[in-house]
């Protein structure tokens, strides 16, 4: 997605620790025209995947799962990170380490919203090293639901979680690949050398 890359190189910044700070338009503030053209194009890749349900994880992912909803006439269902005091029903749960946190934390999806016969579609703004969408599939699994797609707005391709992910079958749908990420830039999956 060349918008999207674009973006990321106008205003994206390297950190230590192969770290992508894109938190001016994705991830903390949020640009709109931006996120709609995300959701348009996930919209697109899985338009004849039959979704019935989108899935995310809270906070990050809610914009990217909610563009692609509109744009599918779906609903969106996000992991929380904590558990509510209201929430007394019947749950699935993940274990889940965050990669720039560096914590773990246990995910937990409502079995009311969840169902069996659902064709879920997991989306989340970054893969790294693929704890989240892992957890992600697993409550997926749990709910014996069936998982058609992972989409995922910017992945770190120099890290393990992508190819983890492939290897065990998870169809994945990136919209821009990091193959390096340096004080000189970024450089992208196809970029010349």
């Amino acid at each position: 997605m060349q918008l999207l890359k674009e973006r990321i190189r106008a205003d994206g910044r390297v950190l230590p620790g192969n770290i992508l700070k894109v938190d001016c338009f994705l991830n903390h503030q949020l640009d709109p025209q931006l996120m709609q053209a995300i959701g348009r194009e996930f919209a697109e890749h899985f338009r004849d995947a039959g979704v019935t349900k989108i899935l995310t994880i809270e906070a990050s992912g809610i914009a990217v799962a909610l563009m692609t909803a509109l744009e599918l006439d779906v609903p969106v269902l996000f992991a929380k990170k904590t558990r509510a005091k209201t929430q007394h029903e019947d749950i699935y749960a993940s274990e889940v380490t965050s990669y720039t946190r560096g914590e773990t934390r246990t995910v937990t999806v409502s079995a009311r919203y969840l169902k069996s016969g659902d064709r879920v579609l997991i989306l989340d703004d970054f893969l790294a090293m693929g704890e989240a969408t892992q957890g992600l599939v697993s409550i997926v699994k749990q709910a014996g639901a069936e998982l058609v797609g992972v989409g995922i707005v910017v992945e770190k391709g120099f890290q393990e979680g992508g190819r983890r992910l492939r290897e065990q079958g998870v169809p994945i749908h990136s919209l821009v690949v990091i193959e390096e990420l340096s004080e000189a830039g970024v450089r992208f999956a196809g970029d010349d050398c």
